[in-house]
Formats: C-alpha cells, structure tokens, sequence
C-alpha cells in the first residue's frame, strides 16, 4: 500500500465514523446543524495525522479511531465559533451555520460539538487516557487563546511578527500537534517519540497557515478557489503585512501603516501592496520560514522507526503544504 493509499483508507474510516457518530434526532435545532457539519467533508488532516502517529510508534490504527474523530469534531467546533466571530457566508462551498439557521443555532450546535469531541475520545480504550485527556483539555484552551489574540490583533495598530508567530503556534498549530501527540499516547510511544511527533505538529501547523498566508497574495485565483488578496482588504494582521512593516521604510512603511488605521485596503490597490511585500523581502521570508518548517517537520519523523505511515505521514507533509490534495 502506498502513502496516498494508506492516506484514503484512513479518511474513509473517519468518514464513516464521523457520518453515523449523531444519533440523536430531536431536538431537530441541536443535532441536524452537527450533522450538517459532521458530513461536510474536507481533508481529514489531523485525524488521518492521529491514525499514523498511533501506527508510527508501533501501534493499531483502529485503536486510535475514536480519538481521531473526536480531534476532528473539535476543529469543526472551532470552525462553526470561528464563522459566527468572522462573519463568514461559506464554508466548504456551503452555508455556514449561522447563516443557514441563526447565530443561535450555531453557538449551541457548536457548544454541542465540543461534548461530542470528547465523547467520541473517551471511548478510546487506552491505559494512557488520563495523558490523553489532559493533553487533549489543554490544547482546547490553547486553541481559545490563539482565537482570543486572532481577534485582538484585528483591532491593535501596533503587531509584532514574533506575537503573530506564537498566536499561529496556538490556534492553528496547537490541532496538529494535540492529534500527532494523542495518536503517539494510544500506541504507548517511548518519550523521545512522543516528543517528536509534539514537535512535529507544531511545525507542520506553523507552516500551513504561513503558507496560507503566503498563497492569499501570489496564488493562482482559479486554483486557491477564491479571490486573491482577501486578507489586505479584510485589513488581517498576516505574516506578510507583519514582516514587510518590519522590514520597510519611508513611504512604503507609511503605505503599509494605513493598512491598521483604515482597517484593510480597497481591492484595486493589492497589486501594489503585493509589490511592497515583493520588494521588502517579506515573500521570499515567509517562503524561506515555509520550507524551513518543512524540513524541521521532517527531521522530527527521521526520529521515528522506519515504517509505512512514518513514509505517510512525509508524504502528507508535502502534500499539505505543496497543496496539492
């Protein structure tokens, strides 16, 4: 069986798991918005993550299904949270909840998806679900923090590019990290595998979302699936916005200042902010920061035993920040 093989069979297992977890009907207002989300779709990154870390220390996959999907009902928690703070309309081509029921609907639905996150990891039968659990709690929390400086940021004139980097590490990193860590625990890894694959998920989260920072000024529009320059007119506090105002000066410092007390920029000038953040150095910077956390993410697996879903879990490194799933 090959990674991307390997990769599939997993994300149909979660996704059966996740299509018949809610079995509950009534009251139709709580659990048709969780279904709704549940069914969704979508990569299946952190859980498949949890599966092959439980594999890479030595241990059975399927131990690790219950945890897995409890990993990803909790991102889909977020997301429903995060979509009512944001505003959003869409999500996965789709309605979000709040604006397919109300606002309501989606803060209780999403309260719902939290129980239903642990639920689900608590029927993981492992000698370690105490480790589980307490990793699992803390990271919901960091999660929370990371959220809570997203949002202040958004309001703060003044953001060094190091707060951006520790607020990335905790809301995006911090999954990755909980689902590799969780998967090691239900294989009963050694310490110093555990600890790789902590690491692992730090820097393979860091990455992702510098890297989405990265594609919303230069990607492709028909390819990235939607409209280049989002985060400038939305005024988001990004890596690029954040290196290229260290980096500047004069008038292209002063261009970019306006940025925070405008609250973004009107759409027709991204291309001449794509050309600061080219002239700055700060493309290349985070494309450097990118690949740097690639390879970091790499060494930690070079500490695991050689093993199938150790080559996967490469596989999908690459995959993930290449975007090409």
């Amino acid at each position: 069986m090959n990674p991307e093989q390997r990769y599939e069979r997993h994300k149909s297992a979660v996704e059966r798991y996740l299509r018949s977890f809610v079995t509950e009907h009534k009251p139709e207002t709580l659990y048709h918005p969780a279904k709704y989300v549940l069914v969704a779709g979508g990569k299946r990154i952190r859980p498949v993550i949890t599966l092959l870390a439980c594999e890479a220390v030595g241990g059975e996959a399927n131990n690790a299904l219950h945890a897995g999907a409890g990993i990803e009902i909790l991102h889909n928690f977020t997301l429903v949270h995060d979509d009512i703070m944001d505003n959003a309309e869409t999500r996965r081509g789709r309605l979000t909840v709040h604006k397919k029921w109300d606002e309501n609907v989606a803060l209780l639905s999403g309260d719902a998806l939290l129980a239903f996150a642990y639920r689900a990891l608590l029927r993981t039968k492992s000698t370690r679900i105490q480790e589980i659990s307490k990793i699992f709690t803390e990271g919901v929390v960091t999660i929370c923090e990371g959220q809570a400086l997203d949002k202040e940021f958004e309001t703060r004139h003044r953001v060094h590019v190091n707060e951006y980097l520790m607020m990335i590490e905790k809301k995006t990193g911090k999954l990755v990290s909980i689902a590799a860590q969780v998967g090691a625990l239900i294989g009963n890894a050694a310490a110093s595998d555990l600890e790789a694959l902590r690491r692992y998920g730090e820097y393979v989260g860091r990455a992702f979302q510098i890297q989405d920072d990265l594609l919303d000024i230069v990607a492709d529009e028909k390819e990235f699936g939607k409209t280049i320059g989002g985060d400038l007119v939305e005024g988001k506090k990004t890596f690029l916005l954040l290196e290229a105002l260290r980096r500047a000066k004069g008038e292209q410092k002063k261009t970019l200042q306006r940025i925070f007390t405008n609250g973004g920029v009107p759409r027709k000038q991204v291309p001449a902010f794509r050309l600061i953040y080219e002239e700055t150095g700060a493309i290349d910077s985070a494309k450097k920061r990118i690949e740097n956390d690639i390879t970091e993410a790499k060494n930690q697996l070079s500490a695991l035993p050689a093993s199938a879903a150790r080559e996967t879990l490469r596989w999908m490194t690459d995959k993930l920040l290449n975007r090409k799933f």
